[in-house]
């Protein structure tokens, strides 16, 4: 090793590409969208650049390169374009798609022992999911995809298929998620999955929408036309469809694994994680001791997993790092933001559409927050490092008043342009979750929904989906401490302790600096934003 103090970097070379950095210390990670301002998009140099400035580190001083990539075959050090840079072959090292996932899994969660369940689109070797017994010693991977069974009948490459059908990226398969609670599952009869023992077979044959398209044609199932962004009668009876055979799947998958590796922890990981809906019925099983799913669960987390595996191989020492936040992105400085707010060219500022403002210094910006919304207006709230995952925390949110159903159609319409569908999310102060909502464990990443508690649904109609359900976030204030100190001036002020929370932006990546924060706050009809300490108001 280089260092008295090991440096690893992870990055993910295919979709939704990003970096990771991990020393001793410091554990720093960001998604190439976040900087290029392309969602979904490959890419890593900027944020590989990102990592080592925000660690004040050089690629000299790093000791591991761990590097994934999606694609049947794994690449070789040569093929990872880090060469280019200096590095040499020795100090980079390919890591298994579904063994990156599985370490974001493992590492970042509470348990000593855990079995791990990786569920994705697709890995290497055709891999759509693998399970693993999970201990301080080390992952030993059990069981993955039977190899004579097409990627198209995998969990995950199924709900993609589903998700181009109706008319999205196979990516934004939130949007079937939310669909589904207006369907019927029951219009369709036959089972899309059948899992024997810890292997799933799927029905479709072919992947994206052409498969089914043809799975149609073999069970004259009517889905609807394709592509009508659930416009059609036929589309939310769909998104339902595969929804609740998702559910039956990953419910019978986990109970499977547990039952082989004797471990009844349960770490999840994979894009399907992010489906909190499945989620919050799988962490219910009987079989499951504990539920844990790592924020990043998807491609976003794959630059982590990668830096993790790095830094146990490096040191021998497998990385127990448990989360209590999803706040990887960098700090930064006062000077840094007010360089933005002057419209100083060294803040990187690209004002797309020019709208003046003002803006001043607020002593508790948390307080001053939490009584604009609850006055009824809609703020962009920016504070500290941004969130690795795709859902936004508290670090790099838009929050209004959670009270009402116009308040949600107010922000839907004026800033984030959804289709009306798609629900808000709530955050809520941890100590008040459980009686609020039917929720027993914490859900601070916002990988759950579980049902609202039917005497408060009206309370907090912005954020109920229709059936009764929320994507709820529940906030730590010693985790998010101005997070949580706004939560709780707006409680004091509605007697409601719930915020809606969704992500800055419209129509784009998250925001990361404070100039992207300034330029979407005058390209969308946001009140204003609160920019650290500073309170941002279009004039």
């Amino acid at each position: 090793m280089s260092r008295a103090k090991p440096c690893v970097i992870g990055i993910n070379l295919g979709h939704d590409g990003g970096a990771a950095l991990i020393t001793g210390t410091v554990m720093v990670a960001i998604s190439e969208e976040r900087l290029n301002r392309t969602r979904y998009g490959p890419g890593w140099e900027a944020s590989l650049m990102y990592c080592l400035r925000a660690a004040s580190l050089t690629l000299a001083d790093v000791d591991l390169v761990a590097v994934s990539d999606i694609g049947r075959i794994l690449p070789t050090r040569t093929e990872t374009g880090l060469t280019h840079l200096g590095i040499d072959r020795e100090r980079i090292l390919p890591v298994d798609h579904h063994v990156s996932h599985a370490y974001t899994a493992y590492c970042l969660s509470p348990y000593e022992e855990a079995t791990v369940l990786v569920v994705d689109g697709a890995g290497n070797n055709n891999d759509t999911e693998t399970y693993y017994a999970a201990t301080p010693d080390g992952l030993e991977r059990l069981g993955s995809t039977p190899p004579t069974r097409p990627r198209a009948g995998g969990i995950g490459a199924t709900y993609e298929a589903f998700t181009n059908h109706l008319g999205w990226h196979e990516r934004e398969a939130g949007k079937t998620m939310a669909l589904a609670a207006y369907g019927d599952a029951s219009r369709y009869l036959a089972p899309l999955f059948d899992v024997v023992d810890t292997h799933v077979h799927g029905r479709l044959t072919r992947t994206h929408a052409p498969g089914v398209a043809d799975l149609a044609r073999r069970t004259g199932f009517d889905f609807g036309p394709s592509n009508t962004r659930g416009e059609h009668s036929l589309a939310a009876d769909a998104a339902a469809y595969v929804q609740d055979q998702t559910e039956r799947a990953l419910c019978a998958l986990a109970t499977q694994t547990i039952a082989a590796t004797g471990l009844p922890n349960l770490c999840v990981a994979g894009g399907v994680a992010l489906n909190c809906v499945a989620a919050d019925k799988v962490r219910r099983l009987d079989a499951v001791t504990g539920y844990f799913a790592p924020p990043a669960a998807s491609d976003r987390g794959q630059a982590l997993g990668c830096a993790l595996y790095a830094f146990h191989r490096l040191t021998g020492d497998l990385p127990r790092r448990p989360l209590t936040t999803d706040y990887f992105g960098r700090d930064y400085t006062r000077k840094e933001i007010e360089q933005a707010l002057r419209r100083d060219p060294r803040s990187g500022l690209v004002e797309r559409h020019r709208a003046p403002f003002t803006w001043r210094r607020e002593s508790d910006i948390a307080r001053t927050a939490a009584q604009m919304i609850a006055d009824g207006k809609i703020i962009g709230w920016f504070q500290g490092g941004s969130e690795l995952g795709p859902r936004a925390l508290g670090a790099r949110s838009i929050l209004a008043d959670p009270r009402t159903r116009d308040s949600a159609d107010t922000l839907n319409q004026r800033i984030k342009h959804r289709e009306a569908f798609r629900p808000f999310a709530p955050a809520i102060l941890a100590d008040h979750a459980s009686t609020w909502f039917d929720l027993d464990v914490p859900s601070p990443f916002m990988l759950l929904a579980p049902p609202v508690r039917p005497d408060h649904t009206e309370k907090i109609a912005g954020v109920v989906h229709v059936d009764g359900t929320a994507r709820v976030q529940t906030v730590d204030s010693n985790a998010a401490p101005a997070y949580g100190a706004l939560i709780r001036h707006f409680h004091e002020l509605t007697g409601v302790p719930v915020i809606l929370n969704t992500s800055f932006n419209d129509r784009e990546p998250i925001v990361e600096t404070p100039a992207h924060a300034v330029a979407t706050l005058q390209a969308c009809d946001l009140d204003a934003a609160c920019i650290g300490e500073y309170l941002v108001e279009r004039s």
